[in-house]
């Protein structure tokens, strides 16, 4: 288990000297106004540090299902093929129907390698994951102990799968205690 509170230097950091936002609201007389600067953020082409910008993948996303459910298990394995079709530049996972790593029920893994792709995988899924679960989590390359770091890569693995974690659907309670007894031992 983790063994220090996480801490979050601050969002703002390096806008400390940027201009006052506008407080009007914008046409639809909801949402503010913003400064446009012209330039998009670098967020559109390369994800920030310390996601994962490498062979890795940015970004896992685990695809659930409950193997005695029958219809959900068909469904599961349908939209593993029409993702292996519709998206064969990601990198895509074997089908599995029962328990694999902390992952308690059958699922199956997509990773994720540019902004683009998440957008586009994640805006799809919102419309196909049908009655499956989805975990959305990062991968995310801050120094470990072994590497001089402050955390362990038992405790940065079990951070990346929970509390910076993203869910569409149920959530689906991992077993993260496998990362410490697989990584620090």
């Amino acid at each position: 288990m983790p063994s220090q509170r996480p801490t979050y230097k601050s969002p703002l950091e390096g806008y400390e000297n940027a201009p006052p936002l506008p407080t009007e609201k914008a046409e639809d007389g909801k949402s503010l106004l913003n400064n446009q600067t012209g330039v998009l953020s670098s967020a559109y082409e390369k994800f920030p540090e310390p996601l994962d910008n490498g062979r890795r993948g940015a970004f896992d996303v685990h695809i659930y299902h409950l193997p005695n459910h029958p219809a959900q298990a068909r469904y599961a394995s349908e939209l593993h093929s029409r993702i292996r079709h519709e998206f064969p530049e990601l990198r895509i996972y074997t089908f599995w129907s029962k328990p694999v790593g902390p992952h308690p029920i059958g699922m199956f893994e997509v990773n994720i390698f540019t902004p683009a792709q998440l957008g586009a995988f994640v805006g799809w899924l919102a419309v196909w994951r049908g009655p499956l679960s989805v975990l959305i989590h990062p991968n995310t390359t801050e120094k470990t102990l072994s590497e001089g770091g402050e955390i362990s890569e038992a405790e940065k693995e079990a951070r990346n799968h929970t509390d910076k974690a993203i869910w569409m659907g149920e959530k689906v309670v991992l077993n993260t205690d496998m990362f410490w007894e697989v990584m620090d031992h």
